[in-house]
């Protein structure tokens, strides 16, 4: 499992869909501090490595999630990955918004399943899991059963894994913060040095400062 780790977090590198950048930051939508930067929407430009990420997601759900019976993406990032991934198990799909439209059907959830559905949400990434989990409990609300999550990457956070434990949420990803940091270093993307900029983010990544 560790050498698909570094396998995906190589290929993930290699398009530049994670981005480390230790002397100079980048700002997420939240407002933090971050040397790090993942959007794995990027692989979808690349046919290869589209399919690739789709097998290895679809794998992890026939292995980890054999009762599902659907497929739920959370809008807007992993739409597309949940779709691809709904069709290669040839199984049911939706999307979970992030909030319901304001016009027409005012849906949270587009799409239609039967109640009492087991379901298994894809996602593209986690960091601290609040947009993965409020898509998991707008599926419980509408009658679903959520036996689990996959996605391509996590961050690994604390919070993010309390948030899933207190959830009662299995989460099986592909990738994660320790693979592509290994594999940075093994490729010279980043030094050693680096590495220790990186852990002190992780450690505190709402309150991190280049300076700390």
């Amino acid at each position: 499992m560790e050498t698909s780790k570094k396998a995906l977090a190589e290929k993930l590198l290699a398009i530049k869909a994670i981005k480390l950048q230790p002397n100079d930051p980048f700002t997420w939508a939240s407002g933090w501090k971050s040397p790090f930067y993942c959007d794995n929407r990027k692989t979808l430009s690349f046919a290869d490595l589209r399919t690739y990420v789709k097998q290895k997601l679809a794998n992890a759900v026939l292995d980890s999630f054999p009762e599902a019976e659907a497929v739920a993406g959370v809008a807007t990032g992993a739409i597309a990955q949940g779709a691809l991934v709904a069709d290669a198990l040839n199984m049911p799909f939706v999307y979970v918004r992030s909030k319901a439209k304001d016009h027409g059907m005012q849906n949270l959830i587009e799409g239609e399943l039967k109640e009492g559905t087991k379901v298994v949400v894809v996602e593209d990434l986690i960091s601290t899991g609040g947009s993965s989990l409020k898509a998991v409990e707008a599926l419980r609300q509408a009658g679903m059963q959520v036996v689990g999550m996959v996605a391509s990457y996590t961050y690994g956070f604390d919070v993010a894994e309390k948030a899933f434990s207190d959830a009662k949420v299995r989460l099986v990803t592909l990738t994660d913060y320790e693979s592509v940091v290994a594999k940075a270093v093994e490729s010279g993307y980043i030094s050693e040095a680096d590495v220790a900029v990186l852990n002190e983010w992780r450690k505190d990544p709402s309150n991190w400062k280049k300076d700390n």
